[in-house]
C-alpha cells in the first residue's frame, strides 16, 4: 500500500496499547486498492472485501 505508516518505538509498555499504536501493522498490511479508494464508502467495501478473504 502507498500510505504506509511507520512503527514508533517505546520504552513503555503503556504506549504501546495505544489505538493509534496499535493498528499500525494491521494498516501496513491492506491491500493497495483498499487503501486507495476514492471515497469512504468505496473504502468500507473493499476493506469487507479484504477481511473477509482472512476468514
Amino acid at each position: 500500500n502507498g500510505f504506509k505508516l511507520k512503527e514508533g518505538r517505546f520504552r513503555l509498555v503503556i504506549r504501546k496499547k495505544v489505538f493509534t499504536m496499535r493498528v499500525v501493522r494491521h494498516w501496513n498490511r491492506l491491500p493497495r486498492e483498499v487503501v486507495d479508494a476514492p471515497s469512504l464508502e468505496a473504502f468500507k467495501a473493499r476493506l469487507d472485501g479484504a477481511l473477509s478473504n482472512l476468514v
